[in-house]
């Protein structure tokens, strides 16, 4: 039923019009509305797990909860960002690992491996002299050379004891063998010489060198003048007695040393 309103004689007709419609269509915001009470979500029931609380409160109800992929193992996956890229190895045979071997004795042509004897110390092989029992054996303790001054060109000779003088470079080279280092020490690189009985002058007696194949190395050797030899003359003996004869010039002295009194010592 349609209730009967009196308006007031002073409205014009166009409120009036307004009036009506807002009593026919009346306010989505009207105090009924506003005080009709929200339905509330009724309370989980007492056995459910965490997993359905997570997924009422913090997840959409429209995505299932799944579980998060395992990570990968750092061992067994390698992070590709700190891996280097291996080489292809090539199909083919393998070659066989190579050792290092000593220098050959290769003789130009026309060389002979034996030479005569240069001295009854030596043998007839380049660069190689007789044993110290082979010495004694055939009575020969006296070892001599030939030397020169340097101050007034006198040349003569110098004998020196055998044994005395081996006993003397053997003592040296065991006392001072962990200082080697596989090179010549000072006093062997430049060798305190003799002194002159002609003119008396002192430190000035250096030894004969002519051809490689006549080095006295027996006498050198006792009276510790090996340092006196060039470069190419050490590199003579190492050749001959199958020695690595590359580097400098207190590494093959010293191996000079080594071969002379393995030699005097077999």
């Amino acid at each position: 039923m349609t209730q009967n309103i009196i308006f007031p004689r002073y409205m014009e007709d166009t409120d009036l019009e307004l009036v009506r419609l807002k009593l026919a269509f009346p306010s989505e915001l009207s105090p009924s509305k506003l005080a009709a009470p929200t339905p509330l979500l009724p309370p989980p029931p007492a056995s459910s797990s965490s997993s359905f609380l997570l997924q009422q409160f913090f997840l959409p109800t429209s995505l299932p909860l799944v579980p998060p992929p395992p990570l990968p193992h750092s061992s067994s996956h390698p992070s590709t960002a700190n891996s280097r890229p291996t080489r292809r190895k090539r199909a083919g045979p393998t070659r066989p690992s190579r050792t290092r071997n000593l220098p050959m004795n290769i003789l130009r042509q026309g060389k002979s491996p034996t030479v005569p004897a240069p001295y009854p110390w030596a043998t007839t092989e380049r660069a190689k002299v007789r044993s110290l029992k082979d010495l004694l054996s055939g009575g020969i303790d006296k070892i001599k050379g030939d030397v020169q001054c340097k101050r007034c060109d006198r040349e003569y000779q110098i004998e020196y004891d055998l044994l005395e003088k081996f006993h003397e470079v053997d003592a040296f080279f065991i006392e001072n063998m962990d200082n080697f280092h596989d090179r010549a020490p000072p006093g062997w690189m430049c060798p305190k010489l003799p002194n002159c009985r002609i003119c008396g002058q002192n430190n000035c007696v250096k030894p004969v060198l002519d051809k490689k194949r006549s080095i006295n190395w027996l006498f050198l050797f006792l009276g510790q003048m090996l340092g006196c030899c060039r470069l190419a003359q050490l590199k003579y003996f190492c050749k001959h007695t199958k020695h690595h004869r590359t580097g400098a010039k207190d590494r093959v002295l010293f191996l000079t040393y080594v071969g002379l009194r393995k030699q005097l010592q077999s």
